[in-house]
């Protein structure tokens, strides 16, 4: 699904909130490789799960045709500086459902992306009727589950020992849900 460009005034920056076009596709898959380098917080290191710029290509068109599925991204100056994917389950028992995540480039922490990235997958989610909305998040990312909480998501669950990051140590995942604003 496309939604309409918007002007967003933030913490001490203006950015563009909008869908990609396909033109955006090689400066994504760069984007993707650094912020999975930048961070222990995604599921990936930099480099691993590769999305080439013919694959974004193919993942613009797809989710600018499908109903419900959103792909936004955060622009700075002409930048892309971060993007969020929210995918709707496509089995009729889960059609009720959908996943997202967030992803933003480390130097533009801070200046309310992540929320407004958030609030507007939630405001998409609600108005498309997804019922239910979910995520997973490593447990030490302790300010995007305080984010999550804030937006109305719970806890439900804990994946033990469900990763391994570069310091050989096991981290937690936390899988959260929100369930539609009537």
């Amino acid at each position: 699904m496309i939604i309409e460009s918007k002007k967003i005034e933030g913490k001490n920056i203006k950015w563009i909130l909008r869908c990609p076009t396909k033109n955006d596709a090689a400066e994504l898959s760069e984007l993707r490789i650094k912020i999975d380098g930048e961070t222990e917080n995604l599921d990936r290191e930099s480099g691993e799960g590769l999305l080439t710029p013919e694959d974004f290509k193919k993942l613009i068109y797809e989710d600018s045709m499908a109903e419900r599925t959103l792909f936004l991204v955060a622009e700075v100056d002409g930048k892309i500086v971060g993007f969020t994917r929210c995918i709707g389950n496509k089995l009729s028992r889960f059609r009720h459902k959908a996943e997202f995540g967030i992803c933003i480039s480390k130097e533009y922490w801070g200046h309310g992306i992540g929320k407004v990235l958030l609030e507007n997958v939630l405001m998409w989610a609600d108005a498309t009727g997804i019922e239910k909305i979910s995520l997973t998040v490593v447990e030490t990312n302790t300010k995007a589950i305080q984010l999550y909480k804030k937006y109305g998501f719970v806890e439900e669950g804990l994946l033990r020992k469900d990763r391994i990051h570069k310091d050989g140590n096991y981290y937690n995942t936390v899988i959260m849900g929100r369930l539609l604003n009537k």
